[in-house]
């Protein structure tokens, strides 16, 4: 399924998550867009992650940053398209329950997760890795932890054919995961270092779910049947057809 929207309305502007959205955008088209595939090398390398060299130097001020930088800069405009959409679709919900300052906590925290996930599985590679895949993905593991049984609209396609669904958040975002997962292993047959950084997904999806949980530990939330009656309590009422808001 290709998700078009979640209905999961929030109480809050997602303030945080559209100054996300707005970032990685902006570093894309001021210093990425237009450049030869020599040029996007080179400042990858410069700004972004190469697991070689962290292997090698270990944790220091300049990797970490280099790990920040990486997750605002992508590949290509389908690159930062899919990224931006998922972030979207999912991350306002995460951040209006958890707050900006969590949020922006959690998300970053998933990302560095990713990062090493990826260096641990390809400790060698001297291809520069970069994208927020893995701090989004930690977003999805979240999001499935939080709300598991919101409905989520989007394209199933068959063919050259397509139609709309909507399926509950835990067949969309689990059906993500498990392929990430056979994805990630089958790749472990080729070449490693270059294309999809498979592991990066998986370490930041297990992250968001393992932070999820303790925030849930922490901060005390309805059972998931009354969270689910309570938000299309609130869909109903947004979509002017009464109810709780």
């Amino acid at each position: 399924m290709l998700p078009l929207r979640d209905l999961n309305p929030t109480q809050r502007v997602p303030i945080a998550n559209f100054t996300l959205i707005a970032i990685n955008i902006l570093v894309y088209f001021l210093f990425q867009a237009g450049l030869s595939m020599r040029e996007s090398y080179a400042l990858a390398v410069d700004w972004a992650v190469v697991p070689l060299t962290i292997t090698r130097a270990g944790i220091t001020p300049e990797s970490l940053l280099d790990i920040v930088r990486a997750m605002f800069m992508h590949g290509s405009i389908a690159h930062l398209a899919g990224n931006m959409l998922y972030l979207w679709i999912f991350g306002d919900n995460l951040e209006d329950r958890m707050g900006i300052p969590l949020y922006l906590l959690f998300y970053f925290a998933c990302g560095f997760a990713a990062t090493f996930a990826q260096i641990a599985i390809d400790p060698v590679s001297d291809i520069p890795m970069l994208g927020a895949s893995g701090a989004i993905a930690g977003v999805l593991g979240g999001y499935l932890v939080l709300f598991p049984r919101v409905r989520v609209r989007g394209l199933i396609f068959f063919g050259y054919f397509a139609r709309m669904a909507d399926l509950s958040a835990l067949w969309v975002l689990g059906f993500w995961f498990v392929l990430q997962v056979l994805e990630g292993f089958a790749s472990l047959g080729s070449l490693m270092g270059g294309g999809v950084a498979f592991f990066a997904h998986i370490g930041g999806f297990v992250a968001g779910v393992v932070l999820m949980w303790l925030f849930m530990l922490a901060v005390p939330q309805p059972p998931h049947h009354e969270r689910h009656e309570m938000l299309y309590q609130r869909y109903d009422a947004r979509q002017g057809r009464g109810g709780w808001y």
